[in-house]
């Protein structure tokens, strides 16, 4: 299952947000993998496969968009698109999820149906093989 990008990472340190967002993954079509930090979803996201990473802003060791400018900055991980997911609901937040290379920034609480759509539409684009 590695290699067929059907999995989404979520970035949450937060076990139940994770387990819920990870539960909206599932119902969206993809497999769910977790991280609960910036450094294991570095690790898991230089492992491949992934169609997608959702990542939460404030992590317990480095901010999500520092996570983001790593992903960004590295060959195996830079074409993975990232959407932030923040309960911090500003501008400020926003502009710094797109300097840092993530494609959304959406907000919790989160609406369901916007988050699977988001996470359709932008995984989605990351496919390359034709089902």
């Amino acid at each position: 299952m590695n290699n067929n990008h059907d999995d989404v990472l979520v970035v949450e340190d937060d076990p139940e947000i994770n387990e819920l967002v990870g539960a909206y993954v599932k119902i969206a079509g993809f497999s769910y993998r977790r991280a609960y930090n910036g450094a294991d979803a570095i690790q898991a996201a230089t492992r491949g496969g992934l169609a997608l990473i959702v990542l939460d802003v404030m992590l317990p060791d480095f901010d999500g968009f520092e996570v983001c400018r790593r992903l960004k900055s590295c060959d195996d991980t830079s074409g993975i698109p990232v959407v932030m997911l923040t309960a911090m609901n500003r501008e400020n937040t926003r502009r710094r999820s797109q300097e840092c290379g993530a494609v959304e920034c959406l907000t919790k609480p989160f609406d369901p149906d916007r988050l699977m759509s988001t996470i359709r539409r932008r995984a989605d684009g990351a496919h390359a093989a034709p089902t």
